[in-house]
C-alpha cells in the first residue's frame, strides 16, 4: 500500500523474513564494558577484530551472521536478489536490541519448548524436502547434528527473546474507531490501497462412518502393544516408528514434550498424559485422530515427555459409498431447489465448525467470511476458481489432518470484486491497517529510545549504510 512509509514497508517486509532467521550469537562476556562510565577514546576507537561487524548491548554481529542470513531465505524459498547486505544487517541489529532488552527485562524463554521446536523443525524439513541428515547438515555446512542443533537453539533462542520482547512493546497498544477513521482519513484518496477479490465460500462435509468392528480392531492392537511392552520387553519406540499413524512424530519414536501450561494436543489427549506415572502406558483411548496409547518417560517439573502411538480405525469401501451416496443425493436435492445450500449444510453437514453458519468457511485471520482470492489455500481456489456465484460444485473426494477421506460440496455464496478501500465494507482490513501503522510508530518511537540508552558500535565497513533508525548515533556523541 502506497501510503505506507517506505520505512514501515522495509520493517514489515524483513520482519516477515526474519522468522526462524535470526542469527545466531552467543552472549559475549568481558568483551566490552557496556557501562556507560567506562566508554573512553579506547572503546571508540575499537578495531574490527575476528569478522565482528556490530556490538549492540551485550551482543556481537558478525559478518558471517549477515552470510548466513542470506543462506536461510534462500532455503526458505525467498529470492534474495533485490535484498542488500546493509538491509539484513539493519535486520539483525534490531534482533539484538531486542534481544538485549528483552534480557534486561528479565524475559525469560523456555529452553525445553525450544528444543521441542527444533526437533520439529528439523523433522518438518527433513519429510517436506525428502532428504536425509547428512543432506541438511551438508546444506548448512555442518560436520554434526550436535552441531547443527546447538547453532539452532541459539538461532531459537534469540529470535524468541526478540520476538517477546517485541509483543511487550505492543502489547497494550489499541485503536478506537475514531483512530480508524483518522487514519483512513489521513491517506490520499490515490493512495488508498486496493483490496483484491474476494470470495464468501460454503462448504457441506460428510464423512464416512467408521464401524464399531474397525474401532475394536485397533484397539485391540493397541493392546497387544501394550501388553507386548510391558510383559517381554519390547521397544514402544521401535513400535511407534513402525505402526503409528502419527507422521508428524512417527520418525521421533511418538515422541512429544508436554507443559502443563501451554494447551497441546487435544484436551483428552492432555488429560490422559498428565495422569500417567512416570513408565506407566495408558490403556488405548480416543480422540478425534483416532486411538491412542502413551507412555509416559519422564516428568520435569510442568514438562512431560511422552511417547505415543496413533492407530486410525479403517473405513470400510460400503461406509465410503454410503457417504458418498448420501453427499450426491444432498446436491441433486440443492439444485432441485427442495432445500438451499445452507439449509442442507445445517442438516447434512458433518462439519461441527462451519454447519451452524450454514457451512459458510471463516478468515482465521480476520474472522469474517471474506477470502482474499490471492490469500486462498491453493487446494481450495484450485476447487472454487471455475464455479460461478451460487453454482454448487461436483461431489469432491478430500482428506484433512483427522479424516482420510472425506466428501464435500462447495459453493461461493458471495463475491466482490477487486476494489479501492471503502471506510464501511472495510472497515476490519482498515482497522487491523490502522493498529498495524500504530504499533510500528510505538516500535519505532522504542528503538529510537533504546538504541541512546544501549551501548551500539558499527565497524567502518557498515558505516555508509542507510539505515531506517539511528545506529550511528555513536557518530554523534
Amino acid at each position: 500500500m502506497k501510503f505506507i512509509t517506505k520505512s514501515v514497508i522495509t520493517s514489515l517486509v524483513l520482519g516477515v523474513m526474519a522468522i526462524n532467521v535470526a542469527g545466531a550469537q552467543e552472549i559475549i562476556q568481558d568483551v566490552i564494558d557496556t557501562s556507560k562510565k567506562q566508554m573512553d577514546s579506547t572503546q571508540n576507537d575499537r578495531k574490527k577484530v575476528d569478522g565482528v561487524a556490530a556490538v549492540v548491548g551485550d551482543f556481537v554481529v558478525l559478518d558471517s551472521d549477515i552470510d548466513k542470513e542470506y543462506i536461510q531465505l534462500q532455503a526458505r524459498g525467498v529470492s534474495i536478489k533485490d535484498i542488500t547486505r546493509c538491509q539484513l544487517f539493519g535486520k539483525l541489529l534490531e534482533d539484538k536490541l531486542y534481544a538485549h532488552h528483552a534480557i534486561q527485562d528479565s524475559i525469560v524463554v523456555n529452553e525445553l519448548e525450544i528444543r521441542s521446536n527444533i526437533e520439529q523443525q528439523i523433522s518438518a524439513f527433513l519429510e517436506e524436502k525428502g532428504g536425509s541428515m547428512q543432506e541438511l547438515l551438508d546444506f548448512y555446512n555442518k560436520d554434526s547434528e550436535q552441531s547443527l542443533r546447538e547453532e539452532m537453539f541459539e538461532i531459537n533462542k534469540y529470535q524468541k527473546l526478540a520476538g517477546d520482547m517485541q509483543r511487550k512493546i505492543v502489547e497494550e497498544v489499541e485503536v478506537t474507531p475514531e483512530e480508524v477513521r483518522e487514519y483512513f482519513n489521513s491517506i490520499p484518496k490515490e493512495e488508498r490501497p486496493i483490496f483484491g477479490t474476494e470470495l464468501k465460500v460454503a462448504q457441506i462435509i460428510v464423512i464416512p462412518e467408521v464401524t464399531e468392528e474397525a474401532k475394536q480392531v485397533v484397539i485391540d492392537r493397541l493392546k497387544e502393544f501394550k501388553a507386548d511392552v510391558i510383559e517381554n520387553g519390547a521397544s514402544f519406540t521401535t513400535k511407534a516408528v513402525f505402526y503409528s499413524d502419527d507422521t508428524a512424530a512417527r520418525s521421533k519414536g511418538g515422541a512429544y514434550t508436554l507443559n502443563r501450561k501451554r494447551p497441546q494436543m487435544v484436551k483428552e489427549f492432555r488429560d490422559v498424559a498428565f495422569s500417567l506415572q512416570e513408565g506407566e502406558i495408558s490403556d488405548p483411548f480416543e480422540t478425534d485422530f483416532g486411538y491412542h496409547i502413551i507412555l509416559l518417560e519422564k516428568v520435569r517439573g510442568q514438562e512431560y515427555d511422552i511417547r505415543h502411538i496413533l492407530l486410525r480405525p479403517e473405513m470400510t469401501e460400503d461406509a465410503i459409498k454410503e457417504a458418498s451416496d448420501e453427499i450426491t443425493r444432498v446436491r441433486e436435492r440443492i439444485i432441485a431447489g427442495d432445500l438451499s445450500f445452507a439449509d442442507a449444510a445445517r442438516e447434512f453437514s458433518d462439519e461441527e465448525e462451519t454447519k451452524f453458519e450454514g457451512g459458510q468457511l471463516i478468515n482465521p485471520y480476520t474472522q469474517d467470511s471474506s477470502l482474499e482470492l490471492t490469500k486462498m489455500d491453493p487446494e481450495l481456489y484450485g476447487q472454487i476458481q471455475d464455479l460461478k456465484d451460487g453454482e454448487i460444485s461436483l461431489v469432491l473426494r478430500d482428506q484433512d489432518r483427522i479424516n482420510p477421506i472425506k466428501f464435500k460440496l462447495l459453493t461461493v455464496t458471495d463475491r466482490i470484486n477487486e476494489h479501492e478501500a471503502d471506510f464501511a465494507r472495510d472497515y476490519l482490513k482498515i482497522k487491523n491497517l490502522a493498529l498495524q501503522d500504530k504499533q510500528f510508530k510505538e516500535i519505532e518511537k522504542w528503538q529510537e529510545e533504546k538504541i541512546f540508552d544501549t551501548y551500539v558500535k558499527i565497524n567502518d565497513d557498515y558505516k555508509a549504510c542507510e539505515f531506517n533508525s539511528n545506529w550511528l548515533k555513536t557518530e554523534k556523541e
